[in-house]
């Protein structure tokens, strides 16, 4: 399969991989053939990007981070806590039973023992073929991206939970902002900004005195909007004086939002992300996150379609562990744009003098 924008995509080409709602319930099957209108709605639906069934890359599998029952847990626990929250008006109390903590410290047991089994592998999550609330997905994926790097940096099972539950529920307060702002199409004016800013100190509020809810955990909801330079908020404070498990949850909450689809603006491919977040180095992020961050994620994802420095183009079809910003690419399109009956691959880890122009679509492709 491979990954293409849903734009380009034409009447004919079938899904490679299924389409899912909030839930996990598959919305579209693999396979099934998409027609004029079903890609009308996809794109309204603010579905990106599709993986596509394509015989030059059959054989190619997209394997997710977590377990279909992890993942599904997850999402329910996420959905019916938030939903919980948002029916409650009070600000300052909306757990009475208290069942927070357990709930999802539950939920991230399973998150971490799946991960355990994917380490050493580079972190690929992509929003393409999910339709979701944005606020569920999202605190999901930040958390799978949080752990990841975590365990990489050697915390230990108490550390990482910590850090987890952290990035779990870093946009817990979002629930007690007005839902108008928190889904408004277009750019916030300067109150409506203030009014979400107030989430930081909301959601420090709603976990800070939570049973079984680790203290740091309330400190990463509380601190992951501040920057290295102190042009962040609640407290605009600056370098170490911020949580180190803060500065994790910074780097993938502000990725992951670049690379999913906003009413005011479309998800931006991985690789564009990380050139943002490079960007930042020093006055907004940390240098040595950032740099994890980049070694860690798959930041030219499987199925990707790609222009090669040498004027080839083919698909992504292998992330290299070791340097995942070098995948290996399997060239369909030669230089003079002619394309191949015998595809073959060029691995980026060995030909160091090559390298990705740009992701884009091939001129020529094949249909299953």
């Amino acid at each position: 399969m491979r990954l293409l924008p849903t734009r380009s995509c034409e009447p004919g080409m079938r899904l490679g991989k299924c389409i899912y709602n909030e839930e996990g319930v598959i919305l579209l099957n693999e396979g099934v053939e998409l027609t004029g209108g079903l890609l009308g709605r996809l794109e309204r639906l603010g579905i990106d990007y599709l993986y596509i069934a394509d015989k030059a890359t059959e054989d190619l599998k997209i394997e997710e981070p977590l377990a279909d029952e992890t993942r599904i847990r997850a999402l329910t626990e996420i959905r019916t806590h938030f939903r919980s929250f948002m029916e409650n008006e009070s600000r300052s109390k909306f757990s009475k039973n208290h069942v927070l903590g357990r709930s999802f410290g539950n939920v991230m047991k399973m998150i971490i023992d799946d991960l355990n089994e994917k380490q050493g592998t580079a972190i690929m999550l992509l929003n393409m073929n999910v339709l979701n609330n944005y606020l569920y997905q999202h605190s999901l994926n930040v958390c799978i991206y949080t752990t990841m790097l975590g365990m990489v940096s050697g915390y230990n099972r108490d550390e990482l939970m910590a850090l987890g539950l952290g990035a779990l529920l870093h946009d817990i307060g979002k629930t007690k902002i007005n839902l108008d702002i928190i889904k408004k199409p277009g750019p916030l004016t300067a109150e409506e900004f203030e009014e979400v800013k107030k989430h930081t100190e909301i959601g420090f509020r709603l976990l800070k005195d939570e049973p079984n809810m680790p203290l740091l955990s309330a400190h990463c909801a509380f601190q992951h909007h501040e920057r290295e330079n102190g042009s962040g908020y609640p407290r605009g404070i600056t370098g170490n004086d911020i949580h180190e498990y803060a500065k994790w949850i910074a780097v993938a909450d502000s990725y992951d939002a670049m690379t999913t689809h906003r009413p005011h603006r479309l998800a931006m491919l991985p690789h564009q992300a990380m050139e943002v977040l490079f960007a930042g180095v020093g006055t907004l992020y940390d240098q040595r996150k950032v740099a994890m961050f980049r070694d860690n994620v798959a930041i030219y994802p499987l199925g990707l379609t790609v222009t090669l420095s040498t004027g080839e183009q083919g698909v992504v079809v292998n992330i290299n562990p070791a340097v995942p910003q070098r995948p290996v690419v399997r060239v369909l399109i030669d230089a003079y744009g002619q394309g191949l009956g015998q595809p073959y691959e060029i691995d980026l880890a060995e030909k160091l003098t090559v390298f990705i122009n740009h992701a884009d679509n091939l001129t020529q492709a094949s249909q299953a």
